[in-house]
């Protein structure tokens, strides 16, 4: 599993087919899920997320979580995370898992991201076209991947 985190004053999505969400200051979260995560993997992530320090203290530094500012959250899915770009010019997503495999993970993820943090969780539409406006607030922009525990 793979997340895109960003640091955001506001972020919204908006799709012709399902309407719209959208956040104040907080974490906008694209989810990239792939054949081999399991359960482990969102337990993990879900955990680092909840307890990343990417938020100013009094003092300017970045020592806050989202939970102790009650920061809002938002998650997307995107399988374009898993993109390969090692051949040619057109990505490969072949490590991306099929959606059978990829919803209960992703609804599971939100479900354990919510009780992780206690917080609201916003979410786009999986497998949806959604247009996403966010405003980057750093800009702090972290990577976290559940194949690369470092």
């Amino acid at each position: 599993m793979r997340l895109l985190i960003q640091r955001v004053k506001t972020a919204s999505v908006r799709s012709a087919d399902y309407g719209s969400a959208s956040i104040g200051g907080g974490l906008l979260i694209f989810i990239g899920i792939e054949d081999a995560d399991e359960t482990g993997d969102l337990e993990w992530l879900c955990g680092k997320v909840a307890r990343l320090r990417v938020f100013d203290d009094a003092d300017g530094v970045m020592n806050l979580s989202v939970m102790e500012t009650t920061g809002q959250l938002m998650v997307i899915s995107q399988f374009t995370l898993h993109a390969s770009t090692k051949k040619g010019n057109r990505p490969s997503y072949i490590k991306a898992a099929t959606p059978d495999k990829a919803i209960p993970l992703y609804e599971a993820f939100v479900k354990r991201l919510k009780d992780e943090t206690g917080l609201q969780v916003e979410t786009g539409w999986f497998g949806a076209h959604m247009e996403v406006e966010l405003i980057n607030d750093g800009p702090v922009t972290i990577i976290i991947d559940s194949r690369n525990r470092e």
